[in-house]
Parts: C-alpha cells; structure tokens; sequence
C-alpha cells in the first residue's frame, strides 16, 4: 500500500539535477541528486528527461504522488523551454516528453521564481511584505516580491538580473553580451577566480575551497591572494544588488544558491559595503540582508507551489 500523499518537485541547475517527495508543510521528505557530466551534458535533455522518468517512478511506488513541479534556470513558455543558457537549450518542449511518461500534473517554471516563493512561503521572506531574492550559483537569477506575490508579467521570467550589465565591454557572458553581472558576481565567477589564482585545478570543490581559505588566515602564505580575490568579489556583487535596492527599495534582501555555504565568510563584509559605504540613494540602515533559510532546496520546494 502506498504512502501518504505528497508532491514532487525538480530542481534543474547548469551542473546537477534534484528530486524530491515533499509533503503538504514543504518538508523535504526525500531526495535524489545527480551531478551533471560533460559527457552527459553533451546529451542533457536524455539525461534530463531518463533521471526525471527514473526517479518519479521510484517516489510513486512510495508515496501518493498528486502533481509534479520543475524548476529551470531560464525562459520558458507553454512547458517549453525557449532558452536556458547554463543548460545550452533552446526551445525544448520538456512537459511535452514528460507526460509521454508521467500521468500527473506537471508544471514549470523559473528556478529562482520557485525558490522565491519557498521563501516567501516557508522561509526568510515569510515576516517580509517586499523583498528581493537572489540566488548565487552558475549564474545569478532574481526573484521580486511585492505585498507577499511574486512580481511577473506572464510566463516569461523577466528579473534576469544575472544579465544586468555592471561593466561596460566587460567579461563575454554566456548569454552573447559583455560585461553581465553574473560573470563577475556568480559563485562560479568567484570560484573561477580563485582557483586561478591559487593555480589549482578546476575540480577542486566549492567545499576544498572553503576549507583552503578557512585555512590561510591573516598572515599566511596565501592570505593576499584570497582577500584579493573575496575583496573583487564583494565589490562587483554589493554594486550590483545596490543598484536593486536602489530601484526596488525592498524591506530584505535574501541570498540563496550556493553562496550559502560561504555566509561566514562573505555576509559582513557585503553588509558592510552595502550599508555602510555610498552605494545606496536611501541610506536605510533597518533593511535587513540575510542568506536563505532553506537552502539549496528552496527551488526544489518552491516547485512543488506551482500546484
């Protein structure tokens, strides 16, 4: 006999898929995840579209499943993926191969918009009647909320924040411009940057590179280099969420993706720069600025919303 009644939501990044069964509180009940390999890159939407298959299959011979909700970084419209630059799709009917296979209803929509509205819900921006979500990954995606909904004009996404441009023929971007504010504020760009400057190589993970400068405080050998790099880092990614308080006057600001990880290490010294220096029109000092409550699954729960 099968379980209790429960949803499932998917959370597609540039380099990894996430599934899970949450129940009607948005508790994550559980959860798979699969990091994405280039070879498997090289085929996304069979990898995208088998794992999704394979792992419904597996939470519906568990629990009751009532729907299904996806969230994708990118545009879409109608199910179909007009454009994903971190995944390299274009105009891809995803709910369209899902249903072939899946007898449940399906919806899709922006991966940060869905971890939004977890947080609107759920998390940080629960106490908040307007707020600014921003999500640090691959790239960085944005979310507004104004009087507790989520700001939209249709199914397109619209607050492509990652895609602002902050320097002017700047870093190429992904996208076909230059100078995008995820090229210089991302986690990856910060990850990117730092991996190069210590000259290691580029599958050292986020966490190595948090213990490493966990490792060279003040006075050590590579304490110049890594502060070098953070102090960079926090620049252009304070200019950048100043000009959307500047514009959007929002009581908090909230940061989710894997920029979490590094709270301890960013958070006072963005906050700094943000509310002590002379970015802001409105020196507000009450405006809060805090990283997500729930985490990387904030997308995943959030998807399960859309239902």
């Amino acid at each position: 006999m099968k379980g209790r009644k429960m949803k499932i939501g998917v959370d597609l990044g540039g380099s990894h898929i996430a599934i899970g069964a949450v129940d009607n509180n948005g508790k994550v009940i559980e959860k798979f995840e699969k990091r994405i390999t280039k070879t498997e890159k090289k085929n996304i939407k069979k990898t995208i579209e088998e794992y999704i298959i394979e792992k419904t299959k597996m939470l519906q011979e568990k629990y009751k499943i009532t729907s299904m909700g996806i969230a994708i970084p990118g545009t879409m419209e109608n199910g179909v993926i007009l454009k994903s630059v971190n995944l390299e799709l274009k105009n891809y009917p995803l709910l369209d191969k899902l249903k072939e296979c899946i007898d449940i209803p399906i919806k899709i929509k922006n991966d940060t918009k869905c971890a939004a509205i977890a947080e609107n819900v759920y998390g940080a921006l629960r106490e908040y009647n307007s707020g600014i979500f921003l999500t640090l990954g691959t790239g960085i995606g944005g979310a507004i909320i104004i009087n507790n909904k989520l700001l939209e004009v249709g199914e397109l996404p619209g607050c492509e924040f990652g895609h602002m441009i902050i320097q002017k023929n700047g870093l190429q971007c992904n996208c076909g411009k230059k100078g995008c504010f995820e090229k210089y504020a991302s986690m990856k760009a910060f990850k990117d940057n730092l991996r190069n400057v210590l000259n290691l190589d580029e599958k050292t993970s986020g966490k190595d590179l948090l213990d490493i400068i966990r490792k060279n405080p003040q006075g050590s050998e590579n304490f110049n280099k890594i502060n070098k790099v953070i102090e960079e880092y926090m620049d252009n990614l304070s200019i950048g969420i100043s000009n959307l308080i500047n514009i959007f006057e929002p009581e908090a600001v909230v940061i989710g993706g894997s920029f979490v990880f590094y709270e301890e290490i960013f958070m006072n010294r963005l906050k700094e720069k943000i509310l002590k220096g002379n970015l802001l029109f409105n020196q507000r000092k009450e405006i809060i600025i805090q990283t997500a409550i729930l985490g990387n699954d904030a997308g995943l729960i959030g998807a399960t919303l859309l239902n």
